[in-house]
């Protein structure tokens, strides 16, 4: 199973695709505001409104043979913890081996961000490498979890 943090996921198209390809049900986890997938291996999940709901909802049930798609890096951190595999969105797989590293960075930026009110912004914009990198990085999962 393919469990996606939908919200804001710049590659459900892509999960869709590479699931029908190997017959994977997919689960894309939302507060709302996501039009329907046809597909039948394709369930549209809709959280209650909150902070964190589609976190706690997909962290719940990752585990071992699961792959999530996010690119919370706190949400990462517990479904490696769970056992699941995890997948950023730009392709890089998020592992019990780097997590940590991943998790840290996090915070450090979140913190200068908060120490200065002129460094604010996100990072790089999502390109069409990182697309083709997610779906190479995808397809070598499924076939590794299948």
């Amino acid at each position: 199973m393919i469990l996606v943090d939908a919200d804001a996921c710049p590659v459900k198209a892509e999960v869709e695709r590479v699931a029908t390809r190997h017959g994977v049900e997919v689960k894309m986890v939302s507060n709302g505001g996501l039009r329907p997938s046809d597909n039948p291996l394709v369930e549209m999940v809709f959280v209650a409104e909150g902070p964190d709901e589609a976190d706690k909802w997909i962290a719940e049930r990752a585990a071992p043979g699961t792959i999530v798609v996010t690119a919370d890096i706190p949400l990462a951190a517990r479904a490696v913890e769970n056992g699941a595999r995890v997948l950023k969105p730009d392709g890089q797989e998020l592992t019990a081996r780097n997590i940590g590293n991943v998790l840290a960075t996090r915070d450090l930026m979140s913190d200068l961000r908060a120490a200065d009110p002129f460094r604010q912004g996100g990072g790089r914009t999502f390109s069409r490498a990182d697309r083709s990198r997610f779906l190479e990085a995808l397809e070598r999962l499924v076939r590794a979890v299948s």
